[in-house]
């Protein structure tokens, strides 16, 4: 299979758990305290600003909040009434509202000059003695590697800092010092989020460094300090890696088990807008990519997607491709298993595959009837909706390497998706493959789970609309829904599978934190489509008890902190905004979120 050469990698960060039996007990009270903070800061960030200061004269829960809603409400239903009739019109020109508004800040409430303070003496060079700047200029056809090489081997600084020559001596000194000042032993990269080719929308980088995102992209960018004894111990960057000769420094780090340390703060002296152009890096990163795939044993098939620096990389698929068993849940609703296995059938180019369905109570004669003439296997899981448990009792009649969980409500669109679902499934660093779906109108719904700081789905269409590089690679999250994502049987059974007392909600989040626990990654291919009909069949079954059995056991809105979502970023409600400043959000903390 693919991924069987032995190799020293990073480890995924270990997410801490915390079972209802362990000493970290979440009381009822402390519970609903955080439950009532959270709904606070969606409640204090959304709206205009006088609604904002308004709630936090009146406090959130409050009997004066109350009272002002009941005397303010039918106001306010009034002026809403009255400013509906009047129409926005928008210019002829303009197709959609971001064709007219391009320098909307992402997040929403980033300031750039709010960033200018970094705490640092700026003044002169002091402090910044024991760095290296390797200069280099971007508007040249091809780097110096070998003159950047030779300044290495001739100095003895602990670190090296690569920066444009078009960086000023201020910007320099301003990200060196903070980037100094939060290195820490064993560090060997140190890395920060940067400005970028918009100032109002700066790259906000992740905590975690992915092995299969970094493939992807260059996902550290600058400004960076690198430890000079771990370039030294590559034999120094690559002189035929050109413009990526940084990220293929990168790669070849983090399989030999390199320490990334990203500084959740936005610094100058980054990249310059010519390093972001696609005929500048783009055949330079694919060939760095190739050379990384093989490496590890994963073929090289990587080809440049239409995001520059973005690259389509794709395992292939084992041989002889291993068999995979789709899983499918229903409670009668034949329409949309109907509909559901038609797509599948009539696409689908994948060789060795089954389906089983699983049949929850069904008792309408025409499901009975299409059960009974139907060439797939039916499972009978009697009993009350539990997903968890009906999944489980699935994956237990299942045989196949792999398993696939498929919502009833599902309708696939690539034809060749198991094939690309199972080249990453079956790498040796991977435990759940998910895929991007979208709904009934063509927007996507589905491109991960992020929590940050709550579970929900990331979607490029709402509620992160700015089109990026982190949006269109293949990378490693946190989760994937449930409504189809791939994995080895072996490792659901190594996992125990989903927890059944998770009946409806966050079971397949919880499984897929839970099989990070080995050093294993949950990745994300964009490659891959389906629509979904949201909740067609569950309807809008969302128990409480499951929530907090989930808020209990990873402790969120407490210390969990997605690794694989840019740190910075807060997800409050459809918005998301800018992690401004470090806050306690422990058990004993009263302060908002943002």
């Amino acid at each position: 299979m693919a991924g069987t050469r032995h190799r020293k990698t990073s480890p995924v960060p270990r997410l801490r758990q915390f079972d209802p039996v362990d000493d970290h007990q979440l009381t009822d009270r402390e519970l609903r305290r955080r439950w009532e903070a959270f709904h606070a800061s969606i409640h204090m960030a959304q709206g205009i600003w006088w609604r904002r200061t308004l709630g936090r004269m009146l406090g959130v829960n409050t009997f004066r909040y109350r009272a002002a809603r009941v005397v303010g409400r039918p106001i306010l239903k009034l002026a809403r009434a009255i400013l509906r009739l009047e129409k926005v019109v928008l210019p002829e020109s303009a197709t959609s509202v971001a064709d007219i508004d391009q320098s909307h800040a992402f997040p929403i409430n980033y300031h750039p000059q709010a960033l200018i303070a970094l705490g640092v003496n700026l003044a002169d060079d002091h402090g910044t003695e024991d760095v290296t700047i390797l200069t280099v200029d971007e508007t040249t056809a091809s780097p110096d590697v070998t003159s950047i090489n030779d300044q290495i081997h001739s100095t003895n600084t602990t670190w090296l800092a690569i920066i444009d020559a078009s960086t000023t001596p201020v910007e320099r000194r301003a990200a060196i010092k903070v980037l100094l000042t939060r290195a820490q032993a064993g560090d060997d990269v140190v890395f920060a989020d940067e400005i970028g080719t918009r100032p109002e929308a700066p790259i906000l980088k992740c905590s975690a460094v992915g092995a299969h995102s970094l493939l992807s992209y260059n996902v550290v960018g600058r400004p960076a300090l690198i430890r000079r004894e771990a370039i030294v111990r590559l034999e120094g960057f690559d002189a035929s890696a050109g413009w990526a000769f940084e990220h293929d420094a990168y790669l070849r780090l983090h399989e030999t088990g390199a320490r990334f340390h990203h500084v959740a703060q936005v610094l100058p002296a980054g990249r310059p807008a010519s390093s972001f152009r696609a005929e500048h890096l783009n055949v330079d990163t694919v060939r760095v990519v190739r050379a990384a795939l093989g490496r590890r044993g994963w073929g090289d098939d990587a080809t440049a997607r239409s995001t520059p620096g973005v690259v389509d990389w794709r395992p292939p698929v084992p041989q002889p491709p291993p068999s995979i068993d789709i899983i499918i849940p229903t409670r009668d609703r034949v329409d949309l298993v109907r509909q559901c296995l038609e797509a599948i059938e009539s696409i689908t180019t994948y060789p060795n595959f089954d389906v089983i369905i699983l049949d929850n109570d069904s008792a309408l004669p025409e499901t009975l009837e299409f059960f009974a003439a139907t060439s797939y296997r039916v499972v009978p899981c009697p009993g009350p909706f539990n997903y968890a448990a009906i999944v489980n009792r699935g994956v237990a009649h299942s045989q196949a390497d792999f398993v696939v969980t498929l919502n009833n409500d599902t309708i696939v669109i690539t034809p060749d998706w198991l094939e690309r679902m199972v080249g990453l499934a079956a790498l040796e660093d991977v435990s759940f493959v998910g895929a991007c779906l979208l709904d009934r109108d063509g927007t996507r719904e589905h491109e991960s789970i992020v929590i940050a700081p709550y579970p929900q789905h990331l979607r490029t269409d709402s509620n992160y609309p700015h089109d990026d590089q982190f949006c269109a690679a293949t990378r490693d999250v946190s989760a994937v829904t449930g409504a189809v994502q791939m994995v080895r049987r072996a490792t659901w059974n190594e996992l125990g599978g989903m927890d059944e007392q998770l009946k409806v909600v966050m079971n397949d989040v919880d499984i897929c934190l839970r099989s990070q626990d080995e050093h294993r990654y949950v990745v994300y291919t964009p490659d891959v489509r389906l629509y979904h009909h949201v909740s067609s069949s569950r309807g809008t079954l969302d128990p409480l008890d499951d929530r907090n059995r989930f808020i209990r056991r990873w402790d969120i809105f407490g210390t969990f902190r997605d690794p694989f979502f840019p740190e910075s970023l807060l997800l409050l409600g459809e918005t998301m905004y800018y992690r401004h400043r470090e806050i306690d959000q422990g058990p004993g903390s009263r302060e908002p979120l943002l």
